[in-house]
């Protein structure tokens, strides 16, 4: 008779491989460490227009718009998340290279709120599609193929936006599988290098769990005392 094992819905997705070629540590680590390329990329621009701001300022008549994109505080904001996201893609792959797993929690949430972000995104296309030729109309008039974008019909406009961005949460959510994938990689990784101590007499020894060795079951059972329980004859 074959046993049959239930396994739960997240034991079925678990895997510890991505992108068919790397383990799930490698691709956390390499993906904390290109985020953190490019935070480190646009905190550099944000700075270096703070730091110049007449050079580097928009306005509102090169951005054909009534309102500047960003002024002083927006970029002080854009910063501080720059820095923020910095430092939690370094811990993401501090944690994956360390096996400790708490460290990977904060980038695990960062993809999820990420994630719903860019759904809410396509819901509210799909229940206002108007807002993709309010979008176009606000481009400047320099745009690259704005004219040809803006021909189009909006049905047409409508699909080809949410394919682009039906694609994009796609991979973004085999981004958070391969994430918390390494997380319970990483878990049950520092679960199993608990060691136990035995000891005997006056030694103690620190082996895996794999290798200790019981005893034999007849010798275990005469070591122990007799049971106060047991029947014992009674002599008459």
């Amino acid at each position: 008779m074959k046993l049959r094992m239930m396994m739960s819905p997240w034991d079925r997705w678990y895997s510890t491989s991505c992108c068919l070629c790397c383990h799930v540590r490698t691709g956390t680590i390499i993906l904390g460490v290109w985020y953190m390329l490019i935070n480190a990329v646009v905190l550099l621009i944000l700075l270096t227009a703070l730091s110049d701001p007449e050079k580097y300022h928009l306005t509102s008549a090169e951005l054909a718009n009534d309102l500047d994109v960003m002024d002083d505080a927006n970029m002080c904001i854009a910063s501080a998340i720059s820095l923020l996201m910095i430092l939690i893609c370094g811990m993401a792959a501090y944690g994956a290279y360390k096996l400790r797993a708490a460290w990977i929690i904060p980038f695990f949430c960062y993809q999820i709120f990420d994630f719903a972000l860019n759904a809410l995104v396509a819901v509210s296309i799909v229940v206002y599609p108007n807002t993709i030729q309010d979008y176009l109309q606000q481009l400047p008039d320099n745009f690259p193929y704005k004219e040809e974008v803006a021909a189009l019909s909006n049905i047409c406009l409508v699909l080809v936006v949410l394919l682009f961005i039906g694609c994009i949460i796609g991979f973004k959510a085999y981004l958070i599988a391969c994430v918390w994938n390494c997380y319970r990689y990483v878990s049950g990784r520092g679960g199993s290098e608990i060691l136990l101590y035995v000891t005997t007499n006056d030694t103690t020894s620190s082996t895996p769990p794999s290798r200790v060795r019981l005893p034999d079951p007849t010798t275990f059972a005469a070591c122990l005392p007799p049971s106060p329980f047991s029947c014992q004859p009674t002599v008459i």
